[in-house]
């Protein structure tokens, strides 16, 4: 029986499923969008809308509570000047999944998982 248990695994132990989200964050607001399997996607995607929607306040609390989270200053600071003010009047589902279809090698589900809004989603 499940027993509400929520969350991934992704195959992975505790600690290298918190590096991989780390990593994905910081790929995503680096570059404004990543491509990645469609579980990580689906896996990741309420951790980074539960960052966002705490940057979009920008004050000394909120720094501290995102390098909590993400030990780069680098990304933090990005997410307080620029993602959070981007965000300031959306309710919620900063993010969306594109389906790319199957991975040629192995016949995986990719994805796209992008900030919604279009301005910095050109790049790459």
């Amino acid at each position: 029986m499940r027993k509400r248990v929520k969350g991934k695994k992704l195959n992975r132990n505790a600690p290298q499923r918190k590096a991989l989200y780390r990593g994905l964050l910081a790929s995503l607001v680096e570059h404004g969008k990543i491509k990645t399997t469609l579980a990580k996607a689906k896996a990741v995607r309420p951790k980074i809308e539960k960052l966002v929607t705490i940057a979009r306040k920008g004050d000394l609390n909120t720094r501290r509570r995102l390098l909590k989270s993400i030990p780069q200053k680098k990304i933090v600071e990005k997410m307080i000047k620029e993602i959070g003010p981007r965000f300031e009047n959306r309710p919620g589902g900063y993010l969306r999944i594109v389906k790319l279809g199957p991975r040629p090698s192995d016949q995986t589900e990719m994805a796209r998982l992008e900030f919604v809004g279009g301005e910095n989603n050109g790049k790459n």
